[in-house]
């Protein structure tokens, strides 16, 4: 299902209410409000209250929002109540780190391949999947992958971005510090941590 006319950040809060909601599942809670939610993530109510009407309403007045319930639509509305698998692309520190993060499977993400293109770690267990040659990802076609992580140097990364899109990658999480330019029909989000770090020290209070 296709929402339409949805705000970017609405898109991106949702992942954090699921998180919310499943954190809420845990401690066997039925119900929560929006005010509870709210409290539970650090938000105002009213924003969540007014993300949710996008998509018409979850809510009972009185009762809240049944939280199991509201954890299928939110994956439905995510496309989260599929499984996805991905195929990360480079494992320096960055990613073995990513590779290590157990909060994908929070959200039903299974990293199924794993590819660098060093020769001491080709062939090296991680868990359940086998580091392969990176000269071996144009045949990763046909082994329904459908997201990939990049995890390399600026240099390398269009190359392998367009190696994925080539092979029917349709999302790509990008942690190479550049950008990369791939077809419309494929989304890509890029994370730059020290970008991200650079910015904090502006919310600082000065000393």
């Amino acid at each position: 299902m296709r929402y339409h006319k949805i705000p970017d950040e609405t898109v991106r809060r949702l992942p954090l209410y699921l998180r919310g909601l499943l954190f809420s599942s845990q401690d066997l809670q039925e119900n929560i409000s929006s005010r509870k939610l709210a409290e539970v993530l650090g938000v105002n109510p009213w924003q969540i209250r007014k993300d949710f009407s996008y998509f018409g309403g979850f809510g009972t007045p009185g009762v809240g929002y049944n939280v199991e319930k509201l954890t299928k639509q939110i994956k439905k509305i995510l496309k989260l109540d599929i499984g996805h698998r991905a195929t990360l692309v480079g494992v320096g520190n960055l990613g073995a780190a990513i590779l290590a993060y157990p909060g994908f499977k929070i959200y039903g993400f299974d990293i199924a391949a794993v590819f660098d293109n060093n020769s001491k770690k080709i062939g090296q267990k991680i868990g359940d999947v086998t580091i392969e040659d990176v000269a071996k990802l144009p045949m990763l076609k046909g082994r329904q992958i459908d997201l990939g992580i990049i995890a390399v140097p600026r240099g390398s990364a269009q190359e392998i971005a367009n190696i994925l899109v080539d092979v029917g990658i349709k999302g790509i999480l990008n942690f190479s510090p550049c950008r990369i330019d791939v077809s419309k029909k494929v989304k890509v989000i890029t994370i730059d941590i020290a970008m991200d770090l650079a910015r904090l020290p502006y919310y600082m209070p000065s000393s």
